[in-house]
């Protein structure tokens, strides 16, 4: 059996890591080598992507090892130019490794359209647009029908009132299925606005989706056995009520927890970069979650669990594997294909997991030698080039 368990991947040279790869997802090596030339993207891909274009944009693509979710092994591709963040993730899931491997878990992919309505009696309006949610879901599946033929389409209406500002916001949700469904929901959005005015005999104002997918949640849960955790100087006990002592200052200030998340969303970032997906929307889903009562906080804990440490992440992740970039990036498609993902589940529990990882090797080197010895130790390399 295959297995992301590999000692020394980091030593062997370019050319080892990419026969690896390529026997792992059962590609021509030649062709794998052709994919990640010069980016994954010539100008001709790049010129179709987006408007301007005059080259390509190299970053570095790399696989961290070790990885087991959900009892499957993992290769997760990595985008990043950040030293030792895909270190640091390899070395912190041999840890989770350990304990059995990252435990995840996703939501049904289901994404909301924002529509704006301005009207004289918002309660009364609200009454009619749920009285109507039957005709309004209808309408909006008539968009699509692809989407219901893989089982996905609109869902659900919601009414949100704004009484103080005399407008209304009704979400409509829907299962967009492997997709990130911006572009899907933005349009059933727009497709059931002017039932809405007629309804409500109002003023339709803004359509467009929420970053805040908060139906579309991820979960991880990692346990890390105690001798795992051990470091030169410092017992297994030390380092493991130093992780949960760095969460707990998270937990009470958001100075902490900024960094905290920003830490998780090294590795999620570069797992949603490698495979084409919507890095900036992500982020802002994150950041609004980590602050939904108020109180921004870190979306990733610790607690000393038993003689073991426990973690666990919940965050919204809106990730696809059809559509946009990831349709037509070569280099998308070769990491959606390293991490055998059948579904956008696995690829959103792929990069929850790195987030997890990156974040328990941060704290785990902020508790004991401090975080610049091995960050600058792997920078020291990038900065000989500038010799």
């Amino acid at each position: 059996m295959k297995t992301s368990r590999i000692p020394g991947f980091h030593r062997m040279t370019i050319d080892e890591r990419l026969r690896l790869v390529a026997d792992w997802i059962g590609m021509d090596l030649d062709e794998v080598k052709a994919t990640v030339s010069q980016g994954g993207l010539l100008p001709a891909a790049a010129d179709a992507l987006v408007e301007d274009v005059i080259g390509t944009y190299g970053l570095p693509f790399a696989i961290a090892p070790n990885f087991l979710v959900n009892g499957r092994d993992v290769l997760v591709p990595m985008v990043v130019e950040e030293p030792s963040v895909v270190a640091a993730a390899a070395n912190a899931a041999k840890m989770v490794r350990e304990g059995g491997g990252f435990l995840a878990e996703c939501d049904e992919p289901l994404m909301a359209c924002q529509i704006q309505v301005s009207c004289q009696d918002i309660h009364l309006a609200a009454e009619r647009i749920l009285r109507a949610r039957q005709d309004l879901l209808g309408r909006a599946a008539e968009v699509d029908k692809k989407l219901l033929e893989l089982g996905g389409g609109p869902r659900e209406i919601e009414v949100r009132r704004f009484d103080e500002h005399n407008f209304l916001v009704v979400h409509l949700f829907v299962d967009v299925r492997d997709a990130m469904g911006a572009n899907t929901v933005n349009t059933m959005g727009e497709a059931i606005a002017p039932l809405l005015a007629k309804l409500t005999g109002g003023q339709i104002g803004l359509r467009i989706l929420t970053n805040l997918a908060d139906r579309r949640l991820v979960r991880v849960r990692a346990r890390v056995p105690k001798a795992a955790l051990a470091m030169d100087g410092f017992s297994p006990e030390e380092v493991r009520d130093g992780v949960q002592a760095a969460s707990l200052f998270a937990e009470v200030d958001p100075y902490r927890a900024a960094t905290h998340n920003k830490g998780i969303m090294n590795g999620l970032d570069a797992v949603v970069i490698a495979t084409g997906n919507d890095w900036r929307a992500v982020e802002a889903g994150a950041h609004a979650y980590a602050a939904r009562d108020g109180h921004y906080r870190p979306l990733c804990t610790w607690r000393v669990d038993g003689e073991d440490l426990s973690g666990y992440l919940e965050m919204p992740l809106a990730v696809g594997m059809v559509g946009g970039a990831t349709r037509v990036h070569p280099g998308a498609r070769l990491a959606i294909r390293v991490l055998l993902a059948k579904s956008a589940k696995d690829v959103a529990m792929a990069a929850a997991c790195a987030g997890v990882a990156n974040n328990l090797a941060a704290l785990r080197a902020l508790a004991t030698e401090g975080i610049q010895r091995g960050h600058m130790r792997l920078h020291e390399r990038s900065r000989s080039l500038e010799r």
